[in-house]
Parts: structure tokens; C-alpha cells; sequence
């Protein structure tokens, strides 16, 4: 009778940790396959209008789950509706368009080295912030700028789509840092939302300004089926299974599984795009691994 009472909570125990580390490693591919996404339509479909429709599609998968909740919170939003702006403005608007912007001259795989580096960024605003880094985390931090260094200025070949990964980068670690000051009592499915729909307000201009220009891109399969993917995959799905692993194992556990994403867009870069990954990059992408994981770890 012992052995009976004891098997069922330790079978949950077990299993919750496996569910969320399975569901940050989902989140984690589905963001690599974004960077291959972008790569792929960088001469079919302007960056601009890429963005735009990718979260016109993510708008609508979000609609059913968070439109309900936020209409009910729209209250406490307007309240906080300068936080909600500079979240929208960071995440949703400028951190895709200027990802595919990159994706014009860089190859995936850099892309995703890139934005290995994007938790070390966070502590650079955390330091601003207030918080005292520590030695390990500013150490973690100087590797990581090396490898960066490397991989854009030196033997990875230097492309301007590096310089607008980095952008990219940096705008994602400043709309993560925001969200540690989420409003309490914004359910996350609401937030999604509503920050969906402002990012996808805010585009509108330049998505006018790119129509004028630029014309129009030929929606055929080849180009309406990785928007898809983009906008419910990447934008939906990895966010509400990101989520999901945060509760279950906390956000340095499944932060931990978001450093495979270098590897990820490397083999999706070749497996999908052809790409090749040398020696250069091997090293830029150690570098950057290495700085992360010492920096982002627990001062113990």
C-alpha cells in the first residue's frame, strides 16, 4: 500500500519537468525555423510587408484566446498604456522587421549566433536597471562580445545584415527585460493580444510606405505558406508553449534550452536553405554559447 500512494505523485513530479523542457526545446525550434524563414523569402517578400502579415496571421490565431481577455482588462491596459506601447514597439514592430531586414545578406545560422547572445544583452539592461552583475555574469558577457566580434567582423565575413541582427538583438532583450515588469493582473493571453494588434497598428505606415515603393509581393504558395508559419507557429504557438515551459520549469530552466538555437538554425539553414556552416562559425558560435551559458547562470 506505501509503494501504491507514493507512485502517483512521483510519476507527476517526473513528468512535468520532462513536458517543460520538451516545450521550451518546441518554442526554441519554431524560433530557429524564423530565421530560416526570413533567409528564404528575403527576394520574394519585402521585410516590412513580412512583418506586417506575419502578425496580421498572428492576430488572428492569438484573436480566439486573447480578445476576450483583453477587452475585459482594457481597462488596467489604458492604464499602463506607455508600457504596452514601448513593449509592442520593441517586440512585435521593429525586432521582426529588422530581423528580416537582416535576412537579406545573412545567412540563417549567423542570424541565430547572433541572437544567442541576446540573454547577455538582457543583463547589460539589467545592469542599467539597478542590479549588480557579478564577475561570472560580466566575464559571460565579454566572451560572448568576442564571439559576436569575430563572427561579424572578422572571419565569419562581414555582412550588413549582421549589423541589423545585432539591432535585432538588442530590441529583443529590451522588450524581454519589459517583460519582468509586466503589469500584475495582465493575463498573458491578453497581453499577447493586445501587444499583437499595437505592433501590428504601429506597422502600418511603413507597410503603406513599402506597398508604394516596393509594390506589392505575389502571394503563391511559395510565399503565403511560410507567413503561415511565421504567424501561427513562431508568433502563436511558440509563445503560448514558451509559456507554458516557464511555468512548469521555471525561466532559467527553459532559458537554458533557448541556447540550443544557434544549432537549431544551423541544421534547419542546411536541411531547408543549402546553407553551410565553417570553421569561422563553429568558433563565433562557441564563443557565443560559452559567454551565455557562464553569464546567464546562477552566481553559485
Amino acid at each position: 500500500m506505501p509503494r501504491t500512494t507514493t507512485s502517483a505523485p512521483s510519476a507527476r513530479t517526473c513528468a512535468a519537468p520532462a513536458a517543460g523542457l520538451a516545450l521550451a526545446a518546441l518554442a526554441t525550434l519554431v524560433w530557429s525555423g524564423s530565421f530560416v524563414t526570413s533567409r528564404g523569402l528575403h527576394d520574394s517578400v519585402p521585410p516590412v510587408q513580412h512583418a506586417f502579415w506575419r502578425w496580421v496571421v498572428a492576430l488572428l490565431a492569438v484573436a480566439p484566446f486573447g480578445a476576450r481577455q483583453a477587452w475585459r482588462q482594457r481597462a488596467l491596459i489604458r492604464r499602463h498604456a506607455r508600457y504596452v506601447l514601448l513593449a509592442s514597439f520593441l517586440g512585435v514592430a521593429v525586432y521582426n522587421t529588422l530581423v528580416n531586414q537582416a535576412g537579406l545578406t545573412a545567412p540563417a545560422a549567423t542570424m541565430g549566433m547572433i541572437m544567442a547572445a541576446s540573454p547577455v544583452l538582457m543583463a547589460v539592461f539589467e545592469r542599467l536597471g539597478g542590479v549588480r552583475l557579478g564577475a561570472r555574469r560580466t566575464t559571460g558577457l565579454l566572451i560572448a562580445c568576442a564571439g559576436a566580434t569575430l563572427l561579424v567582423g572578422g572571419g565569419a565575413g562581414f555582412a550588413t545584415g549582421d549589423l541589423w541582427m545585432i539591432a535585432a538583438a538588442c530590441c529583443f532583450a529590451g522588450y524581454s527585460a519589459l517583460l519582468r515588469r509586466r503589469p500584475a493582473g495582465l493575463s498573458g493571453t491578453g497581453f499577447l493580444f493586445t501587444t499583437f494588434l499595437t505592433g501590428t497598428v504601429l506597422l502600418l505606415p511603413a507597410q503603406a510606405v513599402s506597398v508604394t515603393v516596393q509594390g506589392s509581393f505575389h502571394p503563391t504558395p511559395a510565399t503565403v505558406l511560410p507567413l503561415l508559419y511565421v504567424g501561427v507557429a513562431s508568433s502563436a504557438v511558440a509563445f503560448f508553449a514558451w509559456n507554458k515551459a516557464v511555468a512548469l520549469i521555471g525561466a532559467t530552466r527553459a532559458g537554458i534550452v533557448y541556447h540550443l538555437q544557434p544549432a537549431c538554425s544551423a541544421l534547419l539553414s542546411w536541411a531547408v536553405l543549402g546553407e553551410t556552416t565553417g570553421l569561422p562559425q563553429l568558433l563565433s558560435m562557441a564563443l557565443i554559447l560559452g559567454g551565455v551559458v557562464l553569464g546567464a547562470g546562477s552566481r553559485r
